[in-house]
């Protein structure tokens, strides 16, 4: 049977391309042996089900445990009603244990117990009928949230001090993030703040993505299965543009083995990665589609947005910090503190942002480009300007992220340009007080430079020659463009203050500046 890449749902190593699922676990038989609950805590798509269906499985068939993998979603429709949550939950562990286990591990007839009370008592007759101490992973259990979650945890809480005759050995709950981060409405505030009611957890845990050994190894399934290559090149860029990530890099195969290179004779390369990158930014699947929505919650947008526009993070809390990183947004970069967490989402999360402001355009016709349909650099600036001039302050408002509303303007623009045949590509991070641009178009490479000049700030124009001199320089050209936007208070109209000049760098690169 042949096997393809997997982007949708666990693995199954029958039909998809699979590296070993525990590897990337922690040692969790460490803990089970030690009569532990703890948490697994992991971005969407990670491996986190397939790793936990597969050890469980693993402790099962080791004849020492009675393991299983079970989920709470079922509850989540019902986080303001319990004892309906309850009903949904045990209804699914039953369906899902009938499959999963042998008969003689299944579990009895569930306790007729009070509302309140029915995790409870059905897991401690559970643990008290079989042969085996029981271990229980719990998976989508941050999809609960209210009383419900506080209800299930607090019975786990209670069950805890008699296991392993009269409760679950070991539980392992398996999640988005950690306890502290599980959505609450009582008290005034959206999460538990502290791990109670699961104070009994040992460790919160995490699942690392993919190395870049790791993501060879995949992609050699494909090789070994069909005999198609991919390039050492097109792997060390599959690991570049994804860290990792592993619905990013069965994405970007899925695409070019099933769409783009459906000859098995053709080597994939670097090229097709790349190829392969933009069809899944453009197409937005679930995955991706899923991150996007996350802009819009004010915790994410205040750490998201300085990002983008270059500036320190300020006085942001901790918590929402490791919130975006358990999201899997960013990352902590050992050589330059909070990051994206990959080129790839680096590139989505201002295309998204952009969506409005594109929606928002009026019809602008390519007058930059020639009669032989290649870009004059001179003519896009001359329609960028006249389009800032007629549009660009109206265009602010529509943009979600109002301090880099103007750069999120000026990039609706470019996309118009370039999707008659071009890319744009984004850099930023926090503390470069700049976002750098790279508009490729035919032959031509474009670079340029936005910076924003705020209230109690300098001149940012002179500092922004020498950074977008040494951009050039990275991208092997000898001109670019610096638009400099005033955000003052008390800057002028666009009309009095909308010019451009040309000067030279120390290396003899051309700019130009425009004052936005």
């Amino acid at each position: 049977m042949p096997r393809w890449f997997n982007t949708a749902g666990p693995c199954k190593a029958d039909i998809h391309y699979m590296l070993p699922p525990t590897v990337r676990l922690p040692n969790l038989e460490r803990f089970i042996a030690q009569e532990s609950y703890f948490v697994i805590h992991a971005p969407r798509q990670t491996g986190k089900t397939t790793a936990m269906l597969a050890l469980a499985k693993q402790l099962t068939e080791s004849g020492r445990y009675t393991a299983v993998t079970v989920s709470a979603e079922v509850g989540a429709r019902f986080s303001d009603d319990p004892g309906t949550a309850e009903l949904a939950i045990l209804g699914a562990w039953r369906d899902t244990t009938a499959v999963r286990l042998p008969q003689e591990l299944q579990p009895p007839a569930w306790s007729e117990a009070e509302t309140g009370e029915r995790i409870r008592a059905s897991l401690q007759v559970w643990a008290q009928a079989s042969p085996r101490p029981l271990v229980l992973f719990i998976d989508e259990i941050d999809s609960l949230q209210d009383t419900a979650l506080i209800s299930i945890l607090r019975q786990l809480r209670d069950g805890y001090p008699e296991r392993p005759k009269n409760f679950p050995l070991s539980v392992g709950l398996i999640g988005l993030r950690d306890v502290r981060d599980y959505k609450v409405a009582s008290g005034g505030s959206d999460k538990l703040n502290t791990a109670s009611p699961f104070n009994i957890k040992v460790r919160s845990l995490t699942l690392r993505d993919f190395n870049a050994m790791e993501v060879g190894q995949l992609y050699q399934q494909h090789t070994d299965d069909t005999g198609q290559v991919f390039t050492k090149e097109a792997i060390e860029t599959a690991f570049d543009l994804t860290q990792g990530q592993p619905w990013l890099v069965n994405a970007l195969a899925k695409e070019i083995v099933e769409e783009m290179v459906t000859d098995t004779l053709i080597a994939i390369t670097p090229k097709h990665i790349h190829a392969a990158k933009e069809v899944l930014i453009k197409r937005q699947d679930t995955h991706l589609d899923s991150l996007a929505e996350r802009l819009r919650e004010p915790k994410v947008k205040a750490i998201i947005q300085p990002i983008l526009a270059g500036l320190e993070l300020g006085d942001v809390p901790n918590d929402d910090i490791q919130f975006v990183i358990d999201l899997g947004l960013c990352k902590m970069d050992p050589l330059g503190g909070l990051a994206i967490a990959n080129p790839i989402y680096r590139e989505v999360l201002p295309r998204v942002l952009t969506v409005t402001p594109m929606a928002s355009l009026p019809q602008i016709a390519p007058t930059w480009l020639t009669k032989s349909g290649e870009l004059d650099t001179d003519a896009l600036l001359q329609a960028f300007l006249a389009f800032w001039r007629q549009h660009g302050e109206p265009l602010l408002g529509s943009a979600a992220y109002h301090e880099i509303a103007p750069h999120l303007v000026l990039m609706a623009f470019l996309h118009r340009v370039v999707n008659g045949g071009g890319t744009l590509e984004r850099e930023y991070a926090i503390g470069r007080d700049r976002m750098d641009l790279c508009l490729r178009y035919g032959n031509v490479t474009l670079g340029i430079e936005l910076k924003a000049w705020r209230d109690q700030r300098g001149d940012p124009t002179q500092s922004g020659i020498e950074q977008l001199d040494s951009y050039l320089a990275r991208l092997g050209v000898k001109f670019g463009w610096l638009v400099i936007f005033d955000l003052r208070t008390k800057a002028l109209p666009i009309d009095e203050r909308l010019a451009t000049e040309v000067t030279a760098t120390k290396n003899g690169r051309s700019i130009t500046i425009v004052w936005a």
